[in-house]
């Protein structure tokens, strides 16, 4: 892989990653797959370097490993900290500054540097020294609270809405505004980005339903939750599931006469924002009566009758099935990368198309060609290797 900028609208951006796990990747997968040239710092290890693991979160970019922990290796990440647009670590509080890479240095060597930080609890707080993960930080925000079935205890959605969605997506989105204003000023800043504040960004919605009295915050209690007939997945007579969400009334009425349903009694079943033991019965009620039905027929004998039309369906896949659908592949949302069926670049553009992702690197395999093209002379890479501080 050469340092050639690839195609997509951050194409001309050079940006350090401080190697870390979870969210700092995930940012670090989207800004590459958006052509930024992004220089992975890994942690120094044999050389050549270890067999890379088949992760996309670490695909598209270049790998170098140092030893961060020596102060010669803190001076090479200040040496491309000169030359590049931005940088983003995921240490604890206080790490980065300790090995000599904080906001601080960097800034000294480059004062038009956007610095990004990915936190758990971000960079103050009570609790920003403590440990924790995604459950923990969606739980403090709220999130994992709302998400569960009504009577039960709440069910971790992955690690979805803190590490990517609350984390790794909120940094990438901070270090892209904060790049577009150093463009403006031509002084950068730190991005302080912490899961605790994105995952509650992302109940924004759900804070508006609680002032308008359309939520009342209980586990499963909300239809978006799961609590209504109308808005679920439903076992098929082949053990697979569909998902259902025809909420608004045309999509409803359509769903009833789809499962053939006209002749009974089914209720409006539309959005009435009630959560009372009335609503909660009738919802109970009628789901008993889809579930009958939907295990009738297989998963794909629904897709035949439901798919395509204003029902708002879709059967549930797994990641084996998703490459396959027609949808998907009309849009080559699956691709593969070194033999490894994977999420393709998101969003799209007309203009700056993004290139396809190329698979991970061993770390450190680029460590000589990244340093060069970064300005350092062969023997200063030589002896810096004698020392220890590169692989």
């Amino acid at each position: 892989m050469s340092g050639a900028a690839r195609g997509g609208p951050l194409a001309g951006l050079k940006i350090v990653e401080i190697a870390g796990i979870g969210p700092g990747p995930f940012c670090g997968m989207m800004l590459a797959d958006m052509g930024a040239e992004v220089i992975r710092v890994e942690r120094k290890s044999a050389p050549g370097g270890s067999r890379p693991l088949p992760d996309p979160l670490t695909r598209s970019r270049r790998s170098i490993a140092v030893d961060l922990k020596s102060p010669e290796g803190a001076q090479v990440v200040l040496r491309l900290v000169r030359e590049a647009d931005a940088l983003f670590e995921g240490f604890r509080p206080g790490v980065a500054e300790r090995l000599g890479i904080g906001p601080d240095e960097c800034l000294a060597a480059n004062p038009k540097l956007v610095y990004g930080r990915m936190t758990g609890w971000g960079q103050e707080g009570p609790l920003a020294n403590a440990a924790g993960h995604d459950i923990n930080y969606v739980a403090l925000s709220g999130a994992l609270h709302a998400i569960g079935r009504r009577g039960e205890k709440p069910v971790p959605p992955l690690n979805l809405v803190g590490d990517f969605g609350g984390g790794g997506m909120l940094l990438a989105f901070g270090m892209v505004c904060a790049l577009l204003e150093a463009q403006k000023s031509g002084e950068g800043q730190v991005v302080d980005a912490a899961m605790v504040d994105g995952s509650l960004s992302l109940m924004a919605m759900f804070f508006g339903f609680r002032a308008m009295g359309l939520f009342d915050g209980g586990t499963g209690t909300h239809f978006l939750s799961g609590a209504s007939h109308f808005y679920d997945t439903y076992e098929t007579k082949d053990g697979r599931y569909v998902a259902i969400g025809s909420i608004e009334p045309q999509f409803y009425q359509l769903l009833i006469e789809k499962a053939g349903l006209e002749a009974e009694t089914f209720g409006p079943g539309v959005f009435s924002g009630r959560t009372d033991a009335e609503a909660a019965a009738q919802w109970d009620r009628l789901g008993e009566r889809l579930a009958e039905v939907f295990r009738t027929k297989t998963r794909d004998e629904w897709c035949e009758i439901m798919e395509g039309t204003d029902v708002c369906f879709a059967p549930v896949l797994d990641l084996g099935e998703v490459g396959a659908h027609p949808h998907n592949a009309a849009r080559r949302n699956v691709l593969e990368v070194d033999g490894v069926p994977q999420n393709a670049p998101a969003p799209r553009f007309s203009r700056t198309p993004t290139g396809d992702p190329v698979g991970p690197r061993p770390a450190g395999q680029d460590t000589d060609d990244v340093l060069g093209d970064f300005g350092f002379a062969e023997d200063e890479i030589a002896t810096l290797r004698e020392r220890g501080v590169l692989s």
